[in-house]
């Protein structure tokens, strides 16, 4: 894809980065207008997902009959204006599963991205937190710009396929030129479909939805799991509103110290490293491994495949061809969970064999497309926040300048990932910030869940915002696995110190390790 967006949870993740200046002057006073907080919601059955949100049909009941039900909240179009113009947040929660005594309260998740549609993503996940729904209503939400609140829009599918077939990786001064061309014309369609949001999409103003959403819910305190993106998010809130934070998580965690360059760069090291481990771990096998004798062997034959892409493009899924970029993401999105490395497997041998279409479908899930060719809005959006929040601006000239770094980093990401910091040259608004300010002092503890082997947000990152969360708030655990996130892993170890603190109360002790 030309210029790949720099997502946090289902494609290439990058740190979102907030205005110091928005937050000068922010307390812990409840958020927004008096009528939007005591607003209250006409929670229904859910629709079927809208295309911006990814489609598909309607949520099914839990094993236990726990029915879904949605609802619209109003927030401001922008809280600098707070008696202004409101726009529509959309919510989905289920109740909880026990005694209205046992229970706590919301439970708000945010998975990340940032541009994934919450709505659609906890029932997709409903049943790895099922522990937790014994004490919590459940709920998520679309950010603004998401999904269905008020979603930001640019190109049409169709030139969406040819954005994402693109040459992503510029070999020449042509290949640079037309790289640059199609993100000025993508940046372009954003500001003109998008209806003005594009400047009222920042982490900050999400924040601040939030806590509004906190009031909205009844609860007294914003109890919260983050992950990914979602702990940026988090962070952020526990920022502006130290005191009403309740118990809460962030997983799979997000650096706050680093600029787009940098994390770009952390990534790059980040995916070698789940490349490498994928390697090691097919090469190990009894029954041999189909792509390769040798953990360097099967390096060898991917970085010979995408070589030979660059110039030669396979069939993909018809009439779409599996390019270079293509096969890239496709091997990205594998990399995100140890769960998928067989299916990266298969797609491999597939394509040593001409047959791209693998590939070509791990790629479609990174960039919200399904097979009926209709897109989500989870890279509009993504690149939206992140262009609101990130206020570096990169050149061509930067990129080459950095390219041996980042190389050096990963011979086969490399490249992609230091091209992909040009996402945000010639967006219509100027970013806010070089990196989020996530101090909390005053605030609850909160658990901060590192995992060493994640290729998206590296391990270092959660000691990062440990650091910068204060003294007495952060609260570090390592999980030392594979993939994005940990709490998803399955491990007992883990589930059972989340579950602990969430549940009842129960901080764990700094520096746990869960193997």
């Amino acid at each position: 894809m030309p210029n790949p967006p720099r997502m946090r949870a289902a494609a290439l993740t990058a740190t979102a980065l907030l205005v110091s200046a928005l937050l000068a002057g922010c307390s812990d006073d409840d958020s927004g207008d008096e009528d939007l907080t005591a607003q209250e919601l006409n929670w229904k059955d859910c629709p079927a997902p809208s295309q911006a949100q990814g489609g598909g049909g309607s949520p099914s009941p839990l094993p236990d009959d726990g029915t879904w039900q949605c609802a619209t909240m109003k927030a401001p179009r922008d809280w600098d204006d707070p008696k202004g113009d409101t726009i529509d947040i959309e919510l989905i929660r289920v109740r909880t599963s026990s005694e209205e005594n046992r229970r706590i309260g919301s439970l708000i998740f945010n998975f990340g991205g940032p541009g994934g549609s919450g709505v659609t993503s906890l029932p997709s996940f409903a049943d790895g937190f099922a522990k937790l729904r014994t004490r919590y209503d459940l709920v998520s939400f679309d950010p603004r710009g998401v999904g269905r609140s008020e979603p930001v829009r640019c190109e049409n599918d169709q030139q969406l396929d040819a954005y994402f077939q693109q040459d992503a990786t510029p070999d020449d001064a042509d290949e640079r030129t037309e790289l640059m061309d199609s993100a000025k014309e993508f940046n372009a369609a954003c500001e003109k479909n998008s209806e003005g949001m594009l400047p009222h999409v920042t982490t900050t103003e999400a924040a601040r939805d939030l806590d509004l959403m906190r009031q909205v819910l009844g609860d007294d305190k914003l109890h919260y799991f983050g992950i990914s993106y979602g702990t940026e998010l988090g962070g952020v809130y526990a920022h502006l509103f130290p005191r009403n934070v309740g118990r809460a998580v962030f997983d799979a965690v997000v650096d706050p110290t680093t600029d787009p360059e940098q994390n770009a760069l952390a990534q790059a090291a980040g995916f070698q490293l789940a490349l490498d481990n994928f390697a090691e771990d097919c090469t190990s096998k009894t029954e041999g491994c189909p792509i390769g004798d040798t953990p360097q062997d099967v390096k060898d034959r991917i970085a010979k495949l995408l070589k030979g892409l660059d110039s030669k493009p396979i069939q993909g899924i018809f009439p779409r061809e599996l390019t270079q970029t293509t096969a890239t993401s496709g091997i990205l999105q594998a990399l995100y969970s140890k769960s998928f490395w067989e299916y990266l497997a298969q797609g491999l041998v597939q394509a040593y064999d001409g047959d791209g279409s693998a590939l070509m479908r791990l790629a479609d899930a990174s960039t919200g497309r399904r097979e009926n060719g209709e897109y989500s809005n989870i890279v509009p959006a993504n690149v939206a926040i992140n262009c609101a929040d990130d206020k570096p601006r990169y050149t061509a000239e930067d990129v080459e300048r950095r390219l041996p770094e980042f190389r050096a980093a990963s011979n086969l990401f490399g490249d992609s990932l230091a091209w992909s910091m040009l996402s945000c040259t010639d967006w219509a608004v100027a970013g806010a910030a070089d990196h989020p300010e996530v101090g909390a002092p005053g605030s609850a503890p909160i658990l901060v869940v590192g995992n060493t082997g994640d290729p998206a947000t590296p391990y270092e990152g959660a000691r990062k915002m440990v650091q910068a969360l204060g003294k007495g708030v952060g609260v570090e655990m390592t999980y030392k696995g594979q993939g994005h996130g940990a709490y998803n892993s399955k491990n007992k170890c883990v589930q059972d110190a989340v579950n602990g603190y969430l549940l009842d109360g129960k901080v764990p002790a700094a520096g746990t390790v869960c193997s």
